[in-house]
């Protein structure tokens, strides 16, 4: 059997780009697509991997001007050859649903969120600053690629969804059916610290949806330490409104994130997200999350277990929401079992069961490639039995 993993672009590097990562490694044998991959914004296991990429690879200043060729996108799509494909797998937040698969194939997509700049225009370009010429043509352009979409959408045999959230949303936009897988967390990267810091943390890249403004303000007015670590377009903006209490660290390494999570009080996160993987990133250490309530948020923090939430975008909200936090008290053993729950492992199980369910003839044991399973899972065994040693270590608030 052939099959084709493909996933939008990589050009960055985040949840979704875990995601395609996780599905291609479990997949021996497989072939991976995107329309543009920069190498050095390829997840760390997909460095060597070679990408088929589509002819706007070779456009001038693509690494520069990739947002601004989003017209074309659909023509890449298109253009990527899996005539010779009896399994594609779609990792999709925008344009990748669109592949054109053989008559014979199978075709399922995992997606992230129908288009947000296509289906909820109003919302996302109000927080974007666009100049007068581009708000005036958008719409135009939106109403094209929302007619493209539809149709897109009509390619894939079966849909799976990162939330309930995104799968009603699917359900709107696209009169679609989606099964809801979880995305898979890495919880073996991340420990339980016995060291306990004064700093709470962002981890997100830097962009206008994900409402960092919120937590920067909020925590500049409470004069309490916030530590952002992520990098992105409104990086300059947010370092002009902050206060000296706010650490920019950029783009840090995968063992910086880990240090940083793993003592810090709690992740702020203020957007509403997809799914939201960073408040189970953090969980996986046996830290809380301080989370609006919204969007796939309500399905990774369990309320007062492992996080709380607040219920407007409002400065004001934030800081109650801190207040309250800090008013009771956590457990690392129950909030690192939280995490458990969306393991790689859990993920890849989820996954290969629904696709037996479709018709993919492929056993589990073939398709779940996870090394050296026996010893992962003793190792996240020892893990948790450690775990109430280091609840008794907390300090009383």
């Amino acid at each position: 059997m052939k099959i084709a993993v493909v996933h939008d672009y990589f050009t960055q590097q985040g949840g979704a780009e875990k995601v395609a990562e996780v599905i291609y490694n479990m997949l021996p044998g497989a072939d991976l697509f995107a329309t543009v991959a920069f190498k050095d914004k390829l997840p760390e296991s997909l460095q060597n991997v070679k990408v088929h990429t589509s002819w706007m690879q070779r456009l001038p200043f693509i690494r520069r001007y990739y947002r601004f060729y989003f017209p074309l996108y659909p023509l890449a799509v298109e253009s990527l050859d899996l005539r010779n494909y009896d399994l594609v797998i779609s990792s999709s937040s925008s344009y990748v649903k669109g592949v054109r698969a053989h008559p014979n194939a199978i075709h399922v997509c995992y997606c992230h969120t129908p288009m947000r700049w296509v289906w909820s225009y109003e919302t996302y370009s109000a927080r974007e600053s666009f100049g007068g010429p581009v708000r005036a043509i958008l719409p135009t352009v939106i109403r094209a690629l929302r007619s493209w979409d539809s149709g897109a959408a009509r390619q894939p045999d079966h849909f799976i969804a990162n939330s309930n959230v995104v799968a009603q949303r699917i359900k709107r936009a696209y009169h679609r059916h989606a099964e809801v897988i979880q995305p898979p967390i890495e919880i073996e990267r991340f420990e339980v610290s016995h060291e306990r810091g004064d700093y709470y943390i962002i981890l997100s890249r830097l962009v206008s949806y994900k409402r960092i403004d919120l937590a920067v303000e909020a925590f500049t007015r409470m004069g309490k330490k916030l530590v952002v670590m992520g990098d992105g377009p409104a990086l300059a903006g947010l370092r002009s409104h902050a206060g000296p209490t706010i650490q920019f660290l950029g783009r840090v390494s995968d063992k910086e994130v880990e240090k940083q999570v793993s003592r810090c009080m709690a992740l702020i996160f203020p957007g509403e997200e997809d799914f939201g993987m960073a408040p189970l990133e953090v969980a996986a250490s046996g830290r809380p999350t301080i989370g609006y309530r919204a969007g796939g948020a309500v399905e990774s923090i369990a309320e007062n277990e492992t996080g709380v939430f607040f219920d407007r975008q409002t400065v004001e909200d934030l800081i109650d929401a801190v207040e309250r936090f800090e008013k009771l008290e956590w457990s690392p053993t129950v909030i690192r079992r939280h995490a458990e729950k969306f393991s790689v492992q859990v993920f890849q199980d989820r996954l290969a069961k629904f696709l037996q369910r479709v018709g993919i003839p492929i056993e589990t044991e073939d398709i779940v490639r996870l090394e050296n399973r026996v010893e992962l899972r003793t190792a996240i065994k020892l893990k948790s039995e450690r775990l109430k040693e280091i609840d008794d270590l907390q300090p009383s608030r």
